[in-house]
């Protein structure tokens, strides 16, 4: 049952834990991006901006949110394409994978911090793979990834 006692615990996973998982989603992406040959720009949050690192600004509500652009790929067909959609899924589950290793190797100690990333990690990562179409040519990162692969489409990531 949810008490008065757990809500340091509820406030630090959202304003620090759920930002974290939304920031390494959206390095996914721009991984993808980057070694395909393009550039990624991504927000944290909405709002007004408050600062940029390179390609990234974080905004005033920085746990709301987070989107991703990208620009064309030098290799460009429908695996990069789908690997870019893709990647913030496979950042998001390959850091619960590394996390799972260091804490088995004992170079990390567990911790509830990597419980609760790990949790919405998962959680993040089902999301983006659901296939909803947002409207406006705005789809999930599942959906964009299916269209791709069998309409041969390029969307913009913009999530």
């Amino acid at each position: 049952m949810f008490q008065l006692k757990d809500m340091w615990t509820f406030l630090w996973s959202f304003l620090i834990v759920f930002p974290t998982v939304s920031l390494i989603h959206q390095l996914g992406h721009a991984f993808f991006a980057r070694i395909f040959g393009g550039t990624c720009t991504f927000a944290l949050g909405r709002g007004k901006k408050l600062f940029c690192i390179g390609p990234i600004s974080v905004h005033t509500i920085y746990f709301l949110d987070s989107f991703c652009k990208y620009t064309d790929l030098k290799t460009s067909n429908r695996l990069t394409h789908c690997l870019v959609h893709l990647g913030g899924v496979i950042f998001n589950l390959g850091s619960i994978l590394l996390i799972n290793v260091l804490i088995m190797q004992d170079i990390i100690k567990p911790d509830v911090f990597y419980y609760q990333y790990a949790y919405f990690s998962v959680y993040f990562a089902a999301f983006s793979l659901l296939p909803v179409n947002f409207g406006n040519g705005k789809y999930s990162d599942g959906y964009a990834a299916y269209r791709i692969l069998k309409y041969k489409q390029r969307i913009q990531l913009e999530n």
